[in-house]
This record gives structure tokens, sequence and C-alpha cells, in this order.
């Protein structure tokens, strides 16, 4: 699918409050015909495996699933992933090309941990989530927190490498979701305005700057390269294992993200010989084409929030 630049820009100057409310109707279908079929599948599975790229709205896509499956009378509990890390030994963990820690290596994430938690929520055990803590670089089983499903409750796994074969091989009766920005903006000639890579780099830059401590898109432009090629070798080989693929784009989300995302790019500090630099380089270029979208017409449980703030959901 694609978006059109010419259509974008007339909505945002003629009607930007009906552009935001349709490109938000438009998504909340999406969420509710996932959320059916999750619901479908409770009989074979309590387990829901989401997975999707940096920057694809994961975190309030499964939230908004979260959200509907309740209307549907399914309690569900979201489990981030990320806390299945390995407690980080720097002798035996993945590096990159680089010699650095490969933190894109599923390698990092304690697998037989998960594939045994996974069967014992189906079993209706009760398990123990761990917690990794970051800045120590360990998992915590003290901070663990206990979680055991009913009959009509599911757990819903959100991670990079939910669809890893390692994992959804091993659960094959689980449901499988697969989330990234999936469309492109052409102009009008059919030439790439904005690439849907684009939208996740944007949206990872801005919520790092926001939320993350690195106020310089420095920092995030630089580890990008390593994250696309993360993606390649980790994430996008297994996309083809979901049963439901979400596409997380929004129409307007350039023209409301460039007012933060804009500054950003225009003062980075990186060398031309940067991988990937040229990319980075057109996507700044690319702004002056959009509209601005005043964020008043962003509403607060849109996708979008998640990367630049103020909405239902946190960050």
């Amino acid at each position: 699918m694609a978006y059109s630049l010419s259509k974008i820009n007339e909505a945002v100057r003629s009607d930007p409050l009906g552009f935001v409310q349709e490109s938000d109707a438009a998504y909340e279908r999406k969420i509710e015909a996932a959320a059916r079929k999750i619901a479908d599948n409770l009989s074979r599975s309590h387990i829901v495996l989401l997975s999707g790229p940096s920057g694809s709205g994961k975190t309030t896509t499964a939230k908004k699933i979260e959200a509907k499956l309740k209307e549907m009378g399914i309690n569900s509990h979201s489990v981030e992933m990320d806390n299945y890390f390995k407690t980080v030994d720097p002798e035996t963990a993945p590096r990159n090309r680089e010699g650095q820690l490969d933190y894109e290596s599923p390698f990092c994430m304690d697998m037989d941990l998960l594939n045994r938690h996974f069967a014992a929520l189906d079993r209706g055990e009760r398990i123990l989530v761990p917690k990794f803590e970051f800045a120590r670089q360990m998992r915590s089983d003290i901070a663990s927190q206990p979680l055991q499903l009913g009959k009509d409750e599911i757990a819903i796994f959100e991670g990079i490498h939910a669809l890893n074969d390692i994992i959804s091989g091993r659960n094959p009766d689980a449901a499988k979701v697969y989330i990234s920005a999936r469309s492109d903006i052409l102009d009008d000639a059919g030439e790439a305005a904005f690439k849907r890579t684009w939208l996740r780099l944007e949206r990872r830059t801005v919520r790092d700057s926001k939320f993350r401590a690195y106020w310089k898109a420095d920092v995030t432009v630089k580890m990008w390269a390593n994250v696309r090629r993360g993606e390649k070798l980790y994430i996008s080989p297994f996309k083809d294992n979901a049963g439901i693929v979400f596409d997380s784009s929004l129409p307007y989300e350039v023209s409301a993200i460039r007012p933060f995302a804009q500054p950003l790019f225009e003062h980075l500090r990186v060398s031309p010989e940067m991988e990937r630099f040229e990319e980075v380089r057109q996507l700044a270029e690319a702004y002056p084409r959009f509209e601005i979208l005043d964020e008043k017409y962003v509403s607060l449980d849109s996708l979008i929030r998640e990367f630049i703030g103020g909405g239902i959901y946190g960050e």
C-alpha cells in the first residue's frame, strides 16, 4: 500500500481534524480485525506472539488490541519479552561485526525459559515473569511478577523475536502478529517522497530524544545501521510466520511528527562516512515537502503519541 503526498497535503490544509479521524478509524478497524482473529484462536492457545521491528508501534498496538479484547469479554496481559534477556556476560554475549555487544540478537534471550512459560500458561499454571534491569544489565528474580491465566484470558508476548522459529516453531498454536510501518508515501510522479523505513527511523529518533535521554539524534542515527542489520537477520525472515500482518503507518504521521523530527535531523553531527548516511540525508531533506499538522489534532490514543508523547498509553 502507498499514500499520496499531494492528497496528504491537501487534507492537512483543508480538513486536518477530519483527516486524522478518518485515518485513526481505519487503524481501529485493523485493531478490531486482529482482536477477533486472536479471540477465535483462544480455544487453541492462550498465547499471542506479537513482533515487529524497531519503531513499528508494537506497544500501542498491543495495548489497543488488549482493550478491544476486553470489550469482547477476554482479559489479556501484556508481557514485554525484553524481560527475558539473559544477564549480560561480556565473555559469551553475541557481538556484531564491529565487535560490540549485539542486543539485536535472539541469542541474548532466554529462549528455553520463554518456551517453558508458554507451555505452563497454556496448561493454566502459574509462572513468574522475570524483570530485566537494563541499568545493571542483569535479570532480577526478586522483581519477578506472578502470572496465571484463567479460561478466558490470554497473554500477549511482545518483542522483536516473538516470531523467530525458535519460539513460534515450538508454539504452533499461538496466535502470531507481525506489525510494521508498511506504506511508502509517493509523489505525483510515483516516486517515494518518504519511505516506510524512514517512518520508523523518525519515530524512533523522536521517541529517543524525548524519553530515552538521547536528546541529540546523533546517537539514534548512528545505531540505525546495526538496527537494520538486526532486522534483516532476525526479524524480517520470520514475518511470514504471522497469521495477522498489521500495517501501523498512518497517512498523517509525517505531517504530525515533522515539527519534532525536522529540527533533530537538521542538527545532526554525523560523518558522511557513516553507514546509511545517504538515507538519513534524504529523509532530512524530505520534510519541507509536507504540510505541518498541528499536534492539537492528534488524538490522545493515536499511535503517534507513543513517539511524540502526551497520549493515554504513555510513550
